[in-house]
């Protein structure tokens, strides 16, 4: 059984500001198994570093405005056209991501405000029957 990780809980450096979400805890779980790593962002070429997006009335944004939803949308289904066939046992995905969340993202509003609801992957591989885990469910220094 393989196991869907967001790249950025496992070091690599992939976030909105060049950084990562290292999560020893989360490394240690995976050990030992087949891991696919995955980041939406990076695989829709929004570069690294780049504006932090967020849902805004259902459209992925930038902080300034301009729609990121169609590459975005076309890394998801890229990401699950990846895993098709594959027998995935879980997919950890990154808390509060517009893209991987999978309890919470953020509000829209860039002010740190968070709601209930899932990133467009995270929601996407939960439609498709994937066990889709939060990384918060885990001890990160996040």
């Amino acid at each position: 059984m393989k196991i869907v990780v967001s790249a950025c809980l496992l070091g690599e450096n992939c976030k909105y500001n060049g950084g990562n979400n290292d999560c020893p805890a989360i490394k240690e779980f995976v050990k030992g198994r087949e891991v696919i790593a995955v980041c939406p962002e990076k695989a829709a070429g929004l570069g690294v570093p780049r504006d932090p997006i967020e849902i805004v009335d259902g459209i992925v944004r930038d902080k300034q405005g301009n729609s990121v939803q169609e590459p975005l949308r076309k890394a998801v289904e890229e990401i699950l056209a990846q895993l098709a066939g594959e027998e995935i046992d879980c997919v950890i995905l990154k808390s509060r991501s517009p893209t991987c969340g999978v309890k919470q993202v953020y509000d829209g509003s860039f002010t740190g405000t968070l709601v209930d609801g899932m990133g467009i992957l995270a929601q996407a591989l939960h439609e498709k029957g994937y066990r889709v885990v939060d990384s918060e469910d885990f001890i990160c220094n996040e």
